[in-house]
């Protein structure tokens, strides 16, 4: 897969002038404090030879106090500029990182735990911030009132003490260098350790009444403490380093600061430096200490952000699986519902065994079909084609006619109202989650499409009724209950198609035959497919496919098929005889 272009520098270029306009900022702030110890030379050398007067000393002074000021209004310019676009940037970065997530397809989900996604949106992001805002800054900053201090070292005070002075400057460099290297590799682990750590804890929320059932808190408690100190011991690692580095760098600059003292001391001493000059150089040596100072932390910084950077890199590179690549061809928004299955053959790998085996039929306009197999048969498979969520082999699935895969992924899922067996619901209020499709649903519409779905009735029971909140993944109502809100939130989205994948299971036999009844007149004239492991719920479709290991051994009416005295009539054979055991119970 080719690599794409550095996903940072887009945004560098995009906000360039505000870049620009921080680092002026930086360039005349580290110029002009530099003019400073110059002031204070001539005041020195004019009060030590008695030649300065009262009106010159208070002009001198009051010209520091205008470059104060100036230092002070500029100071807020650079922080505004560039701190303030490195949170544009952060903020750019997160949306454009949810919306690839959006993009990318079931299989990236299905090797991407939620917990790794999350240490990227928080964490990583928040580590590229630091590097395009204070790591720019203090790079920046370090580099210039390195080169300005320097230069009026040696230009205005002298040159052989400067040269004495900056001899351990390349020390600090390349010490920083090599810290910054193993800062880099060390931040990476701390990163991928806190994403385990966070994928751990939201399996564990996530799965809480599982743990509660089985009394596995004590079990679970002590494998996240394991989990948790990895996490420390990484973070450990990274701290050590990090506070290594500032220790370093000033104790080098304490030495130079002391010799330089020495040596400057003894120059002035001999009547080749002023004390005026001697006490300028003091200060610039002391504005030298800031730099050397501040590579290391932006070293830190910079190792930091180029370590998230190089994860989240990885995922941009991702291109989703399913994609329209066939832009050229119009899509006839009418659609009418016919779905033709040509020889269809499917596995979810190259290598894989196929789960969808020679699938031949044809669903007409209108026709309210069912499917029914023992797990594993490939039911879902073949909705999770439908929709797309997968590709199929092309010229193996057609809709009206056309191949699914010259069809627009938006508007081929906008035409499909789906049920999925895990009918996830939103913690929102239960009118929001019916009317997901459209926020601006007429609440009569809402109302009447949760009546067909048998359950307005519940829903008016509750004290808010559907103003309700319900909880994380509708954890607050029952299963079914569940399963009905995520059926009147299909029809509510009145498609041309709609899959009902098992949702039906957890809704009792009363209840589902009046559902049933309300889908037939909802549904008239629109195609609809019901797939159930119960021959009750599918008994009454208009056409019934049997499938078994991928295949489909039987496709008829319910009567029909029983006369076959095949495979559905075996699964309704035993479905009976389990019903008869139970009603003994």
């Amino acid at each position: 897969m080719e690599k794409k272009q550095n996903i940072l520098w887009k945004y560098i270029i995009k906000y360039k002038t505000k870049y620009l306009i921080g680092v002026v900022a930086v360039v005349v702030i580290d110029y002009i404090q530099l003019i400073i110890p110059l002031i204070i030379r001539d005041i020195t050398n004019g009060l030590t030879d008695k030649s300065l007067d009262e009106n010159t000393l208070f002009s001198k002074l009051f010209l520091i106090l205008i470059i104060g000021l100036s230092i002070s209004v500029l100071r807020y310019m650079w922080r505004y500029f560039i701190f303030g676009t490195s949170r544009i940037i952060e903020d750019d970065i997160r949306k454009d990182f949810y919306s690839h997530l959006q993009k990318m397809t079931q299989s990236f989900f299905n090797k991407n735990k939620t917990g790794d996604l999350m240490a990227y949106e928080t964490n990583d992001i928040g580590a590229i911030r630091m590097m395009t805002g204070p790591g720019i800054l203090m790079g920046l900053d370090a580099l210039l009132l390195t080169v300005f201090t320097i230069f009026q070292m040696m230009t205005q005070i002298s040159v052989k003490l400067t040269l004495f002075s900056i001899m351990p400057l390349p020390f600090i460099a390349i010490g920083s260098l090599l810290l910054g290297r193993e800062m880099r590799k060390r931040f990476k682990e701390k990163q991928e350790a806190f994403a385990y750590m966070s994928d751990i804890v939201q399996e564990n929320i996530s799965g809480i009444r599982v743990i509660k059932a089985f009394v596995q808190e004590g079990f679970e408690s002590f494998e996240f403490a394991k989990v948790n100190k990895k996490n420390y011991e990484k973070n450990m690692k990274v701290v050590m380093l990090y506070a290594l580095m500032f220790p370093m760098a000033m104790f080098i600059s304490g030495v130079s600061i002391t010799a330089v003292l020495g040596y400057g001391g003894y120059l002035t001493i001999l009547g080749q430096l002023s004390i005026g000059e001697f006490v300028a150089f003091i200060q610039y040596l002391l504005v030298l200490v800031w730099p050397m100072i501040a590579f290391g932390w932006c070293i830190n910084i910079m190792s930091q952000g180029s370590a998230s950077l190089s994860r989240l890199q990885e995922l941009f590179d991702i291109e989703p699986d399913i994609f329209d690549d066939t832009e050229h061809i119009e899509f006839d928004k009418t659609m009418q519902g016919e779905i033709s299955l040509n020889k269809l053959d499917f596995a979810y790998s190259v290598e894989g065994e196929k789960v969808l085996k020679n699938l031949e039929a044809v669903i007409k306009k209108g026709e309210t079909i069912g499917i029914v197999g023992k797990t594993g048969s490939g039911k879902t498979t073949l909705a999770n084609l439908l929709l797309r969520l997968y590709n199929p082999p092309k010229g193996s699935v057609y809709l009206d006619g056309r191949d699914i895969l010259d069809i627009p992924v938006a508007e081929l899922r906008n035409s499909i109202a789906y049920v999925p067996q895990d009918n996830f619901l939103f913690s929102d209020t239960i009118l929001n989650n019916i009317a997901f499709i459209n926020p601006d649903t007429d609440k009569e519409v809402i109302y009447e499409v949760a009546k067909k779905a048998e359950v307005h009735e519940e829903v008016l029971e509750f004290p808010k009724g559907y103003q309700t909140i319900i909880g994380e993944k509708g954890v607050t109502l029952s299963g079914g209950q569940r399963q009905r809100i995520s059926i009147a939130r299909a029809f509510a989205k009145q498609a041309p198609i709609l899959i009902l994948d098992d949702a039906l299971s957890a809704i009792d036999t009363k209840t589902e035959e009046a559902l049933l009844g309300n889908l037939k007149e909802i549904r008239k004239g629109k195609t609809t497919i019901v797939i159930s492991h119960r021959i009750s719920t599918i008994q009454g479709m208009d056409k019934i496919i049997v499938m078994d290991q991928g295949e489909i051994k039987e496709i008829g009416k319910h009567e029909e098929l029983l006369m076959l005295e095949g495979l559905y009539y075996e699964i309704t054979q035993k479905q009976m005889l389990e019903k008869e055991l139970l009603d003994k119970d």
